[in-house]
């Protein structure tokens, strides 16, 4: 075995690893039982002490490189980042978690129409065709029928939260994708601590009284699913070929299908399953580059050549997903990462 071939390998790894994680991400959020906003108030809070601790371990605030206007749109990417987590949560209550992680991967597909629109990124007619194709996937992957808008329930309104959540993806996507020089772990630190005082406000402290063990749930929200999972994460981006790392980011959903089916009975029906591939085959058109020597955007929202990620990471995310995300095109839940 070749020393490259060994590098991918364990780039592999390290990504199905984080993928898997993210895949339990569901699960932790419901099983913790605290609000939304409760849940992303200690995720950015653990999650700022486990990423901080790590930077700090590996001497990265030494040269950080920040300049006052990538700090600021690091800033920014935070915003948009915290609020896609409390929506994604949202929808995890309204509906399941398996048909909002389905829904919330169209974030690749926003991440190109949000670049065409705001910055006159190339939109080709093939890409416009994959887009269709995958939203006639999220039709039949929503399973939303005529009664859900004659009740107005609340379904209806999670489905919209996911693709709420998947816009603000993509738009911290489009961010932090114009960050260089700076190393991801610091990126997604700083969008963690931005998150703290932005939900203090929306914070029950109140509701936490009396939550005893379940705030194990929300440590390993902080600690495994935005500390271990995105430095695993970066680890593999280096590592991996921009194919593998399109194709290794839909082990995130699948994984939190099979959770949501084992630990809660949920299940999508046999007609919404038929939207999944559309929405995969679709998500990997737009995000890979169409042959080797072109530019695209990887799964973790950075410029790529060749098909191959910078050896050394300079932005991030989710993941979004990114998302991803990403976080992200096709990842999970943060451009700060991923971000799952």
């Amino acid at each position: 075995m070749t020393s490259a071939t060994a590098v991918e390998n364990k780039g592999t790894a390290q990504l199905t690893a984080a993928m898997m994680l993210s895949g339990t991400l569901g699960v932790f959020v419901v099983e913790s039982g605290a609000s939304p906003f409760n849940v992303v108030f200690f995720r950015v809070l653990f999650g700022a002490l486990a990423l901080g601790g790590y930077a700090l371990a590996r001497g990265y605030f030494r040269d950080h490189g920040f300049t006052p206007r990538t700090l600021g749109l690091a800033a920014l990417g935070g915003v948009f980042i915290v609020f896609n987590w409390v929506l994604l949560f949202q929808s995890y209550e309204n509906t399941s978690i398996s048909v909002a992680t389905v829904v919330y991967h169209t974030q690749p597909f926003y991440v190109v129409l949000l670049g065409a629109l705001l910055f006159r990124e190339r939109l080709t007619a093939a890409k416009v065709g994959w887009i269709v194709l995958a939203f006639a996937g999220l039709i039949l992957v929503s399973g939303v029928s005529p009664a859900d808008f004659a009740n107005g329930g609340t379904y209806l309104t999670g489905v919209g939260q996911a693709l709420l959540a998947a816009l603000l993806y993509g738009l911290s996507t489009l961010v932090t994708k114009r960050i260089t020089g700076v190393r991801p772990h610091l990126i997604a630190l700083v969008q963690v601590l931005v998150g703290i005082p932005l939900l203090l406000p929306f914070a029950d402290f109140g509701a936490m009284r009396g939550t005893g063990a379940d705030w194990g749930w929300l440590v390993g929200l902080g600690v495994v699913h935005t500390g271990l999972m995105y430095v695993l994460m970066y680890a593999a981006y280096a590592k991996l070929p921009t194919a593998k790392i399109a194709v290794l980011a839909f082990t995130y959903p699948a994984v939190a299908m099979v959770m949501d089916w084992a630990v809660y009975g949920h299940h999508i029906g046999l007609v919404q399953a038929l939207g999944v591939p559309l929405i995969v085959t679709a998500s990997l058109k737009v995000t890979l580059p169409r042959a080797a020597g072109t530019a695209g955007i990887s799964p973790a929202g950075r410029i790529t050549r060749a098909g191959r990620t910078p050896r050394t990471p300079v932005a991030a995310h989710a993941p979004r997903t990114a998302a991803h995300e990403p976080e992200a095109a096709s990842r999970p839940a943060t451009p700060v990462e991923s971000e799952a």
